[in-house]
Formats: structure tokens, sequence, C-alpha cells
């Protein structure tokens, strides 16, 4: 007897979670994301701080985004993350 199929989840999906629900999409999959502690915050807060100046002191090119920022890793529909901090160029 074959196993059951998983579905495989795409962005659509993400975009159509209801409101104030966040995940992150990987490689198909759901991860339901937990809303982060007071304490998370502060040191997300801290460390953009830290790096943002950092940045500026020596007039570097990069920008720093603190989330939620979506970033898309493949160029797929079943790749989508929020990390906490993103830095490019």
């Amino acid at each position: 007897m074959p196993l059951p199929q998983e579905r495989t989840y795409t962005i659509e999906d993400i975009y159509n979670l209801p409101e104030g629900e966040r995940a992150e999409l990987i490689d198909g999959r759901i991860y339901d994301m937990a809303p982060p502690t007071r304490r998370h915050q502060l040191i997300l807060g801290a460390l953009y701080r830290k790096i943002a100046d950092y940045i500026d002191h020596k007039r570097g090119t990069y920008e720093v985004d603190i989330a939620p920022f979506a970033v898309f890793l493949n160029k797929n529909d079943k790749t989508y993350v929020e990390p906490d901090l993103s830095i490019y160029l």
C-alpha cells in the first residue's frame, strides 16, 4: 500500500493564511511562527542598531531590514522566510 503523499505548499498558501497568522515556507512545508517575546524584540533591536551603526560608520552601501521582511531564497514558489534581520546591498 503506498504511503499518503504530503501536501506541497506554495507562497500563495502563505498569502492566504488568516489575518495575523505568520509562517515560513521552506521547500514546500509550512512552519508556524510563534509571536516574538519582548526579550527577543529587545535583543533584535539592539543587534539592528549595532549593525546599522557599524555600516554607517564605515560608509557602507549595505542596508539592514528588520522583520517582518519577506526573503525569497529560491526562484520557485516553495520557499518564503522572514528572518529577524536581513543585510543586503
